[in-house]
């Protein structure tokens, strides 16, 4: 679909719609849920230096925010999962524009709460374009106030659809990241901030090139 990413993310979430499938009326419950909680108002903004982490990657290696920025700007993605079609249709359109990401100086990390044995789909999906770094029970995610129980009925449908996050995430809490972007300077200084307990809403992708190329126009 030749389009915006929110609009690819709309006509996906309109389809379940008309489908009439369970997930839709389930996932409008989750959203307002997380509103009235105002889950997500915590999280880093504007200017703010992102906090540090240390997750590991494929391979194992533990990967830092220091060593990431040292090299130039990154787009830190927070996604719910391999499973999730939202946060896949949103890293593929990312992987689209890889080529202009990478030739404006920056790179892109995806965090997932999955372990990395899960992973290998999502990386094929994407070509490779983008680094997948496992936040372990979520534990990066929940300290930046990114973090939500999926709830009772949702974690039934999500089962029946073999979706089982307790094997995907190595614990049986059935919590998930609030999906969010942040573009992230060399200085680790928050350039642009994308934070939505809707999930079916994304940072477009002009957005994140526009902070890419205001950080380099810093340097």
């Amino acid at each position: 679909m030749d389009a915006p990413l929110n609009t690819r993310l709309a006509a996906y979430a309109s389809k379940l719609r008309e489908l009439n499938f369970p997930f839709a009326d389930a996932y409008d419950d989750l959203v307002a849920r997380l509103y009235s909680g105002e889950v997500g108002s915590a999280a880093p903004a504007l200017g703010d230096e992102m906090p540090p982490f240390l997750l590991p990657d494929r391979s194992g290696a533990l990967v830092s925010l220091e060593e990431l920025t040292s090299k130039g700007p990154i787009v830190l993605s927070f996604n719910r999962g391999h499973w999730c079609p939202f946060c896949r249709i949103t890293l593929k359109t990312i992987a689209e524009h890889h080529d202009e990401i990478a030739q404006a100086g920056a790179e892109v990390v995806s965090i997932i709460p999955d372990r990395q044995q899960f992973t290998d789909d999502l990386r094929r999906a994407t070509q490779d374009t983008i680094r997948i770094l496992t936040d372990i029970d979520s534990g990066y995610a929940l300290s930046l106030g990114l973090v939500a129980w999926v709830g009772e009925n949702l974690k039934t449908l999500m089962k029946g659809r073999g979706y089982h996050l307790d094997a995907f995430h190595g614990n049986d809490g059935w919590f998930l990241p609030v999906p969010a972007t942040f573009v992230i300077a060399n200085d680790t200084r928050i350039l642009a901030r994308f934070v939505d307990p809707d999930f079916r809403r994304r940072m477009e992708i002009d957005e994140i090139l526009a902070a890419i190329k205001s950080s380099s126009s810093r340097r």
